[in-house]
């Protein structure tokens, strides 16, 4: 594979955003123009699997008004429950050429921020703020190569600020999995600041503070004490489809306590690989390990269906909601901790 050039990469950016089939989002990465709301128009989501149906009514059992396929980016106009269901999620959006489903499509913005010229050693939580934006590798012998797809609300450790294929200014990020270095265009980025990851409830006793989720509900509840603190959906592990490292996938049930807490984690093979398709997710957000087999919750920016079981055995939650239990939970890290180990919080699964 010989080196990208300027005109490849600008080629390359246009066919990946291209492919979003959305009017005024083809530009290069580094170009992304901020998303301005039609007067009608909600808000913007993306397609987050490989392919949805379009419906000419809010029902699954409706006539297909088409197909969307992964990345691809829709206005919405409406959104409501539909008497149609289904029980366990019944909203849907009523998008340009009919009515969509929301499992699998993410809630998105265009946000452009500045430069942070100076970066710590240590590194710098960032988050990103665009729908999707394509990293790139430099390779001393390949040059620049398209790496993962980063998408909104990810997080990830940035460790330094370079020149870009295009020559402007890219952050540098760490792979927390694999260690590599990689790149993304530095106005995707938005740096997370020390006061959103200061802790919640710190003058709680933390045996005042127990996590309940509820596997049959679908639910989680936080408690300090006997008062409830924090009471939403979550999606759990489906039963019966195994892990590639041949860990159950089921969530399972009993006491535990939070282990390990990382704002950022790379979850899947861990394989360097362009292609959107394959289990790979950087940069997965407010992690919170609670079992020896890597049971977690986490933040979820590739389905809005919870309520229902979708995992491969972690408690899938709200990337805010994740967030927020990830500041509450003890053991309590810093915001320069890439990970902090520690009798934590109690955790009930039933």
């Amino acid at each position: 594979m010989r080196p990208l050039n300027r005109r490849d990469f600008l080629k390359l950016s246009a066919l990946t955003l291209g492919s979003l089939a959305m009017r005024g989002l083809g530009a290069a990465p580094d170009q992304f123009p901020p998303f301005e709301k039609r007067s009608d128009a909600i808000g913007l989501v993306r397609v987050a699997v490989k392919q949805i149906k379009i419906y000419k009514e809010p029902s699954y059992e409706s006539e297909e008004a088409g197909i969307r396929t992964r990345d691809h980016l829709m206005y919405i106009y409406e959104q409501f429950e539909s008497e149609d269901g289904p029980d366990f999620n019944p909203r849907w959006y009523r998008v340009e050429g009919g009515y969509a489903h929301t499992a699998y499509l993410q809630p998105v913005d265009t946000i452009l921020n500045p430069v942070i010229q100076s970066i710590p050693e240590e590194g710098q939580l960032f988050e990103i703020t665009v729908p999707l934006t394509q990293s790139m590798l430099n390779d001393k012998w390949q040059g620049w190569q398209p790496l993962y797809r980063l998408y909104y609300q990810s997080m990830h450790w940035v460790t330094g600020l370079e020149t870009g294929p295009n020559g402007k200014l890219w952050y540098k990020l760490k792979d927390d999995l694999l260690k590599i270095n990689y790149y993304v265009p530095a106005a995707h980025m938005r740096k997370v600041v020390s006061e959103e990851l200061a802790p919640i409830a710190e003058d709680v006793p933390p045996e005042e503070k127990r996590v309940e989720v509820s596997i049959a509900d679908q639910t989680l509840v936080a408690y300090e004490g006997d008062k409830v603190v924090l009471d939403t959906k979550v999606s759990t592990g489906i039963p019966g489809i195994g892990n590639p490292d041949g860990t159950p996938s089921h969530t399972p049930k009993g006491r535990y306590h939070v282990q390990v807490k990382m704002p950022v984690r790379h979850m899947g093979n861990g394989e360097m690989t362009a292609d959107p398709d394959a289990y790979e997710i950087p940069g997965v957000p407010w992690v919170s390990f609670f079992h020896e087999t890597g049971v977690a919750f986490h933040g979820t920016y590739w389905h809005d269906n919870y309520g229902n079981e979708m995992s491969h055995g972690c408690v899938n939650m709200r990337p805010e909601e994740a967030k927020w239990l990830f500041r509450w939970v003890t053991p309590v890290s810093e915001p320069t901790d890439w990970e902090k180990k520690g009798r934590g919080t109690l955790i009930i699964v039933r």
